[in-house]
């Protein structure tokens, strides 16, 4: 085979994200599930974490140049067919990295409001919330948060009632939405949204008994940017992710990883 051609075929996912320890969750899940779905994979950090399998235990903010200057680095040399956005910390980081994405306003771009840990620890500070939506999701082609980010982000407790509702006003700037894992007594469902094409599907999916769940979020958003960056369309990219994922949770269930809450297994996928 030419490898000149294999190279030809690069399909380039930029990560802007955190980074973490465990390899668990971050960037270093969001590189496994790029190459797993067949993308090359780069990223930004933006904070380092120090964390266990149990809890966070400290947050250090890179400088704010040196993450404008990652990105840039990339995109203005490289550039990429689809870019990530995961753990991004603070107002002043979003409103960052919204700045620069304006400047390369062509690339589709999958926003995974990073906001807390399978533990429960908090990932963002107070002003960061509303700073999402103001500089960030209107650049989004996509939004993934999960039920609890979803919560802090209409402001109110979800159920069947007002789940449609709460899809609506996360998709009010175009963007399409995915709401992750919410639990329905043996269930978990996740919820797909597209306000142009007025399309809503249910992804309900039996629970697997595991503790290794961290980074779940994070592969699943990377595996949907993966799937963009080869330009399939977004209804396409969410239910090939769905299939990815819920697969990695179960090759993963057996795990034996510290004491608290263990990685997925984002298997290896030969692509043809």
């Amino acid at each position: 085979m030419d490898i000149m051609k294999i190279a030809d075929k690069l399909y380039k996912v930029f990560v802007v994200a955190g980074s973490e320890p465990l390899g668990t969750a971050g960037i270093q899940a969001d590189m496994k599930a790029i190459v797993a779905c067949g993308g090359y994979a780069a990223g930004a950090v933006t904070c380092i974490v120090d964390e266990d399998t149990t809890h966070v235990k400290g947050v250090h903010l890179i400088p704010a140049d040196m993450i404008a200057g990652q990105i840039r680095s990339f995109l203005g040399d490289v550039g990429a067919d689809c870019i990530k956005i995961g753990m991004l910390y603070s107002k002043n980081i979003i409103r960052l990295v919204a700045g620069i994405l304006d400047e390369y306003s062509s690339i589709p771009v999958v926003v995974d409001p990073v906001m807390v840990t399978s533990s429960g620890d908090k990932l963002l500070e107070e002003d960061a919330v509303q700073a999402y939506k103001d500089y960030l999701f209107p650049r989004a082609s996509i939004l993934t948060p999960n039920k609890k980010e979803a919560e802090w982000l209409c402001g109110k407790e979800l159920n069947e009632g007002n789940i449609e509702e709460c899809l609506k006003d996360l998709s009010r700037w175009g963007n399409s939405v995915v709401i992750k894992s919410v639990e329905n007594r043996d269930f978990f469902i996740d919820y797909y949204y597209n306000p142009v094409e007025k399309v809503m599907k249910v992804y309900k999916k039996e629970g697997i008994r595991t503790r290794n769940v961290n980074g779940t979020g994070d592969s699943f958003a990377s595996a949907i940017a993966t799937f963009l960056s080869k330009g399939y369309g977004i209804e396409f990219a969410v239910a090939e992710a769905e299939r990815f994922i819920q697969q990695s949770i179960e090759l993963g269930a057996c795990f034996k990883f510290g004491r608290g809450f263990g990685p997925v297994y984002p298997y290896y996928e030969v692509q043809e």
